[in-house]
């Protein structure tokens, strides 16, 4: 028995609570995240940090759409500049200000990888269509694939992804 992920916008961003378990076939996510089995109750999961979970939060079709979504909200702050932005992002993601030096680190990401999407056009319309939800996108593909490596990266910090 194959997992096989729903499609359709009305399926594809539902929240994991209201996915359908097949003891079979679970959801390749929950397995990846050490989701509990179902056969019984389970108070607290272990709290685990795999190579699998790496790749998944970082390449997953799902995850690289809401890194999309959320560098779609920083490029639609055009009166803000590159380091507002960034602090913005990060304030978003972690509720909490960036450091300088967290700033200063993701603002020259930004601009190595808007410099790499401007040589590599075919790579930054890649990254831009990837997942189910289409790009509303106003300006260049390069700077909405190196804003997207930006958030993808705060998606996938510690702060973010694991609850202390």
């Amino acid at each position: 028995v194959k997992f096989v992920a729903d499609t359709g916008p009305e399926k594809v961003h539902r929240r994991s609570l209201y996915t359908f378990h097949k003891r079979t076939a679970p959801p390749p996510q929950m397995s990846t995240f050490d989701g509990p089995s179902r056969e019984s109750s389970c108070v607290r999961r272990e709290r685990t940090n795999t190579p699998l979970q790496a790749l998944l939060l970082l390449n997953d079709p799902q995850y690289v759409e809401a890194a999309r979504a959320l560098a779609q909200r920083a490029i639609r702050l055009e009166d803000l500049s590159i380091a507002e932005r960034v602090d913005y992002l990060y304030r978003l993601c972690t509720a909490r200000h960036a450091s300088e030096a967290a700033i200063t680190e993701l603002v020259q990401l930004y601009k190595d990888q808007l410099v790499n999407y401007q040589q590599n056009q075919s790579a930054a319309l890649a990254l831009t269509k990837q997942g189910e939800q289409a790009t509303q996108q106003n300006g260049q593909p390069s700077e909405l694939a190196a804003w997207t490596i930006v958030t993808n990266l705060l998606l996938n910090l510690d702060k973010v992804v694991n609850k202390n």
